[in-house]
């Protein structure tokens, strides 16, 4: 596919976990970091996490330890564990893709809603 593709979204109480992944196989690019970044109603875009091809990640300070990024080199997805969502944590998740080049590629997004 020509852009990130997100996954894993959905629906879940107070307390719950979710694994959202992001797949992006393009060939014809090569992708030196991958990012997650979320949006939440009415606030601008934020960034979470983000990790690079040789497995080195960052996170935001909000992170706390709650979230993790990972990813699967060999299958090209990156993913991002949540745990101990809040309804502040409701948001639609974006995944972004960086290249060699400085180009940064952006997926479409999923969502998260935590409400019990």
């Amino acid at each position: 596919q020509g852009r990130p593709v997100e996954s894993g979204g959905g629906l879940v109480p107070p307390g719950a976990s979710l694994r959202l992944s992001c797949e992006f196989s393009r060939r014809d690019v090569h992708i030196i970091a991958t990012g997650w970044h979320r949006q939440a109603p009415g606030k601008e875009r934020e960034l979470i996490a983000s990790i690079t091809r040789g497995g080195s990640a960052t996170y935001a300070p909000f992170v706390e330890g709650r979230f993790t990024i990972s990813r699967d080199t060999a299958k090209k997805v990156t993913y991002l564990h949540l745990t101990n969502l809040t309804p502040d944590d409701t948001a639609v998740y974006y995944c972004s893709a960086r290249d060699y080049y400085g180009l940064d590629f952006w997926g479409n997004g999923t969502r998260v809603t935590v409400s019990s």
